[in-house]
């Protein structure tokens, strides 16, 4: 079990890529629940190799005293013809998370996107940034999502993600100031962070108050500055091997834990790798980043 002060579990992204598919493929599902047992580690999020069935999967996890704490949640709120569909899949998506206990919604754009969006052609080589028109579009899509999601006692966390239009910086600051803060909080990813360009201690402290979840990831900057060199995409910086799990990169945690812990931040936070696990074992790596961030407990 974790030491730390606040809630922590790991992302089955680590034995299993979501967006590179041949990352872990032949990986089962009691592979991965079976090391987050052994990790002592009591919270995951959804994963492609987990069953659908809920009575199922709630079985999986409770003979395992594992909770699931979210899913991700692709969503096109940009473009109006999608609305009214994608807000009927969204009450879904809240249906199932409410019936396996979970709180958040791991929720991100993918309108622009040049891997998600399912409007793009495979020939194009760019992320489609939002007009200011578009950006408001999104923003009441997200706050009529935010809604639906407090109607079953959970919250909306926009995952600010490499690859869509939510990515930079300012794009984090202007999707916040255009949602309403009750309805709409902040999936904050370290990892991400960093790839998009913005220091992740410095989101942490400007968004704190609209913080509802947390991903911890690391980022090798060796890697990222050649696959940036060579104008890689999103999903080929991954298959580079640009994210590791934290003390495995550059960023410094230190600071990041010192922050969450000064401010009392009690929710959940994931260990993301998002790596090949045959070149990174997701459990070995995950048992060194534990140690790595106890470590900067005890010193905090």
């Amino acid at each position: 079990m974790s030491k730390l002060p606040f809630q922590l579990g790991i992302h089955p992204i680590n034995w299993v890529g979501e967006d590179v598919k041949e990352h872990g493929d032949d990986t089962t599902c009691a592979q991965i629940l079976d090391d987050i047992q052994r990790l002592g580690l009591t919270g995951t999020e959804m994963g492609r190799k987990y069953p659908t069935d809920p009575a199922t999967l709630r079985e999986e996890l409770s003979k395992r005293n594992i909770n699931l704490i979210s899913q991700w949640k692709s969503v096109l709120f940009s473009d109006l013809a999608y609305r009214q569909a994608e807000l009927d899949d969204y009450r879904r998506h809240a249906e199932f998370l409410q019936s396996m206990g979970s709180k958040v919604i791991s929720t991100a754009e993918v309108g622009g996107s040049l891997h998600f969006d399912p409007r793009r052609t495979p020939h194009e080589k760019e992320v489609l940034r939002l007009s200011d028109a578009q950006w408001h579009v999104l923003a009441e899509g997200l706050n009529q999502a935010g809604a639906i999601a407090k109607e079953y006692g959970l919250k909306l966390t926009y995952h600010h993600h490499g690859g869509t239009v939510v990515e930079q910086p300012e794009e984090i600051d202007r999707l916040m100031e255009l949602t309403d803060p009750s309805l709409v909080y902040l999936l904050f990813d370290t990892g991400h962070a960093y790839y998009g360009g913005a220091d992740p201690l410095e989101v942490l402290r400007k968004h704190y108050d609209r913080i509802a979840y947390i991903h911890l990831k690391d980022i090798r900057p060796d890697v990222l500055d050649q696959a940036r060199a060579e104008q890689s995409d999103f999903v080929g910086c991954i298959r580079r091997g640009v994210f590791t799990v934290p003390g495995d990169g550059c960023i410094d945690f230190a600071p990041i834990l010192q922050e969450l812990i000064s401010r009392g931040y009690d929710g959940w936070a994931m260990l993301e790798g998002e790596q090949d696990p045959a070149l990174h074992n997701p459990y070995e790596y995950a048992k060194r980043s534990l140690s790595y961030m106890e470590s900067l407990y005890q010193h905090v």
